[in-house]
């Protein structure tokens, strides 16, 4: 049986300033009505015997994890909390260590949460060839045909064939300059290496005892100590946390005797920059791409994005704009690479703007910030149907509640009460309180905090059915 491992704890950092820390871009709509995220999982709809789906993220995202598959009706599929980042080979190898201890015949298929694939029948035929050099003990991985030459990719050289559609690593290549990138598309024998994988688990955890013995043997106590929480399973830190960070190309692919690979020609993008989101996208007639309000005249080959505002660009070349409510990226096409050392330094200097946006998502629902300043805050909170924010207390801010939509059951010390829309209340600093909504519509509120500081950590929690 097929058991799909998608990894989704990547930060995007180059897709700044849509993508942040605490919301990136697998779970961002960034190309239509549903997350990258999303689209991987519709893509397994198509195979067949499939087992469990595992996720391995990080325990920030494990609301977002859960909410995204349960709207795509996945309740059953197993969410590993990763308490660190340590690369893909720990977390692939704790993934498989999972899938064996259900199913000691388990195949699994390793794909990135962040991927496009636009010809889905070419990927499962692609699935379909690399099943065959599984079941035959190969290590599989994807090689992408390259559409042009690509300096921010790693390469595959081809070797001899082992089956109709598969080949033999004769190499992996680390990216390369341009010159060199140009001669490996036109040999015909270099694929993009696509970081997509399918073997036998039980094959996989052998090859990882040879060339990684010390990386299996810190998964194995990992993985005898993971831990129920809620609906998630927790990986321990300290085991964990010991494990070498290295990827599976460095740990074990690059070593192994059976790396193989099928090509995938399927319209594969791993979205990893604006440059890559303006190449899939629709364009007009002077190769514009624009979304939102956004006005041009005399711009041509040119990505503009407007989130929260009018944006308007004259006389452009060549350009990408991206705005957000809190937030402008300017910067010429060709210079993109250079967003995530963008990203870098803003951490040091406004680190808020790399971390979260101004709508920030919970397990409850969602808030905006919409304007703050000294001693004051002003948000507009959502409180989704069944949601219920943590019974809980501040010491340096009082708040008042005004509903503008729906009705939440309020508790404020002591007191138990209904708000409906155009009613307010005083919650006093100090006051243990709760928002609860237990019907079938959400509630919305305007918050307005006050107080000598107002930051986030300023929340002790007596009760939380999210476990925080």
């Amino acid at each position: 049986m097929l058991h799909p491992v998608i990894l989704a704890g990547g930060v995007g950092s180059r897709l700044w300033p849509l993508s942040r820390a605490a919301m990136p871009k697998q779970f961002i709509e960034l190309d239509g009505p549903s997350s990258l995220f999303q689209q991987t999982l519709t893509r397994l709809g198509g195979l067949l015997e499939l087992g469990t789906i595992r996720v391995l993220g990080n325990s920030e995202h494990r609301f977002l994890i859960a909410e995204q598959l349960r709207l795509q009706q996945l309740e059953g599929s197993q969410i590993l909390l990763e308490p660190v980042s340590r690369n893909t080979a720990p977390a692939v190898t704790v993934a498989a260590l999972a899938a064996m201890d259900e199913d000691r015949d388990a195949k699994i298929l390793v794909l990135a949460a962040d991927h496009k694939i636009t010809n889905v029948p070419a990927f499962e035929q692609a699935v379909a060839a690399a099943i065959e050099l599984a079941s035959k003990k190969y290590l599989v991985t994807f090689g992408i045909v390259p559409g042009r030459p690509e300096i921010g990719y790693g390469y595959l050289k081809k070797g001899l064939p082992v089956s109709t559609q598969g080949f033999r690593v004769e190499e992996f290549v680390e990216k390369p300059d341009l010159e060199t990138a140009s001669a490996y598309v036109a040999s015909g024998e270099h694929y993009w290496n696509s970081g997509m994988f399918l073997f036998s688990a039980a094959e996989f955890l052998l090859e990882m005892e040879i060339h990684a013995p010390d990386t299996i043997q810190q998964c194995r106590l990992a993985f005898e100590r993971i831990s129920p929480d809620l609906d998630f399973l927790r990986i321990p830190d300290a085991e964990f946390a010991a494990c070498r960070s290295e990827s599976i190309d460095y740990a074990l692919m690059e070593k192994t005797s059976r790396a193989a690979m099928v090509p995938l020609d399927a319209g594969w993008n791993d979205l990893g920059s604006w440059q890559s989101l303006w190449d899939i996208s629709q364009k007009d007639e002077a190769g514009n791409v624009v979304s939102g309000q956004v006005k041009v005249i005399g711009t041509r080959q040119s990505y503009v994005h407007a989130a929260s505002r009018v944006v308007a660009a004259i006389g452009l070349e060549n350009v990408t704009i991206v705005e957000t409510d809190d937030a402008v990226l300017v910067a010429s096409s060709d210079e993109l690479q250079r967003v995530r050392q963008l990203v870098e330094g803003l951490k040091a200097q406004a680190p808020h703007l790399t971390e979260t946006a101004s709508l920030v998502h919970r397990p409850w629902g969602s808030y905006r910030t919409l304007a703050r300043d000294f001693g004051f805050q002003v948000k507009h909170i959502t409180v989704l149907p069944g949601g219920a924010l943590s019974l809980q207390r501040h010491s340096h801010r009082s708040e008042h509640w005004t509903v503008i939509k729906g009705s939440g059951e309020i508790h404020c010390a002591g007191k138990e009460f209904v708000l409906h829309a155009n009613q307010s209340t005083y919650i006093p600093k100090g006051a243990v309180h709760r928002l609860s909504n237990p019907g079938s519509e959400a509630v919305e509120l305007i918050e307005v905090q006050l107080g000598d500081y107002l930051g986030e950590d300023d929340i002790e929690r007596f009760d939380d059915v999210y476990g925080r």
